[in-house]
């Protein structure tokens, strides 16, 4: 997959230029030429990071740019395939010369070049900056009525990294606060990096607090970048780290289980992966026994339908998708590539499940266009049970 994806910017590189007419040959490789040296950048920099040439600093703002470039031409590609389709369908009907030649003429494959870059630019522009507070009514029919009103904080994917630094995080930590949560919950994805060179641009986490306490389930990124380490530092930041465990909560008489469980991520063990937990539902679910009301953390929504199928579980937090980053992408691509969940409330068989569209997202594919990052706090309602 990896591959395909580093193939468009080079096969676009040619098809955008191929079919334009041009006052010579000079003109039309010299246009093909510095979108093919743009369009060899993200296999450069994806082998460097690869590789592992860099460090965690230098390596962050590769990835930053390989996004961006990356971005660029993915956005190029619909408004190539349109210009394509506009000029075929004209071809066919034996009209419309002058609309012809504009559709394939310099200026105009200019434009689409330029409407990329620019889009770009601004989707990691929107990438980059702090979330806002998102509150919102969920509600849920196994909701015990002494749980009714309960603010639930999610902050998902913050993916804190060098090149957002410190200043970021601090900045979503004073926005929870400010908020006032009940609860506060991790669903994943807090860091990309090591702990040696990152540990600083999380350091806000440890201010969090809330009545019933900050719980914290790993994400893939946990174990991209060397797990136990990661685990062994949130715990020691104060978080309640909860890896396969459950946390009862007595909270008005009534007891809530909060439970976290390891990322599918542990299934894909080699390059990236190299140590971490398998999810391990079932022994949640014995753990959360006598509760009246069990909230999952798993980082990632595919993991909602094992999860209904207990029978136990009544509401699952995740993150992981980002919220599908772009407004088409996020449909047409992210969402099958998650059972269908994307961002927002599903109902699973007898399970609620919200996925986040996250606080940050991986430095590698930053941009954001319609899909905000978001601070979600949940406001837990009793639903009518007629």
């Amino acid at each position: 997959m990896i591959v395909l994806v580093l193939l468009v910017p080079l096969l676009l590189a040619f098809w955008l230029w191929w079919p334009v007419t041009s006052p010579g040959r000079r003109q039309r490789r010299w246009h093909f030429g510095v979108t093919l040296a743009f369009a060899l950048l993200p296999p450069v920099l994806g082998a460097l990071w690869r590789l592992h040439a860099l460090g965690d600093v230098a390596g962050a703002w590769v990835q930053l740019l390989f996004g961006w470039v990356l971005v660029a031409f993915l956005l190029v590609l619909p408004l190539v395939l349109l210009r394509d389709a506009l000029w075929l369908t004209l071809r066919l009907l034996k009209t419309g010369v002058p609309a012809r030649t504009l559709l394939h003429g310099v200026r105009l494959n200019r434009g689409i070049a330029l409407a990329g870059v620019l889009l770009a630019t601004l989707g990691v522009f929107n990438g980059l900056k702090p979330p806002q507070v998102h509150e919102r009514e969920l509600a849920l029919r196994t909701l015990p009525p002494e749980l009714d009103g309960l603010r639930v904080a999610v902050l998902a994917d913050i993916h804190a990294s060098p090149v957002k630094g410190a200043w970021r995080t601090r900045r979503i930590v004073d926005e929870v606060l400010a908020a006032r949560p009940d609860l506060i919950v991790l669903p994943g994805d807090m860091v990309d990096g090591q702990v040696e060179s990152n540990a600083a641009n999380v350091a806000a986490l440890a201010e969090l607090h809330a009545p019933h306490g900050v719980w914290l389930a790993p994400g893939n990124h946990e174990y991209y970048s060397n797990y136990a380490a990661w685990m062994a530092h949130f715990r020691q930041m104060g978080l309640g780290v909860l890896e396969n465990r459950t946390a009862k909560l007595d909270i008005g008489g009534r007891t809530l289980a909060v439970s976290g469980v390891g990322d599918p991520a542990f299934y894909r063990r080699g390059d990236l992966v190299h140590d971490g937990i398998a999810p391990d539902i079932p022994a949640v679910v014995r753990q959360a026994q006598g509760s009246d009301f069990h909230i999952l953390l798993a980082h990632q929504p595919r993991l909602a339908r094992t999860a209904a199928a207990t029978g136990a579980i009544d509401l699952q937090l995740s993150g992981h998708t980002h919220g599908g980053h772009i407004l088409g992408m996020d449909r047409w691509l992210v969402a099958p590539a998650n059972d269908g969940y994307v961002r927002g409330g599903y109902q699973v068989g007898g399970m609620t499940l919200f996925v986040s569209p996250g606080a940050g997202q991986w430095d590698g594919f930053t941009a954001r266009l319609g899909v905000p990052s978001s601070i979600d706090v949940l406001v837990l309602r009793r639903a009518d049970r007629e």
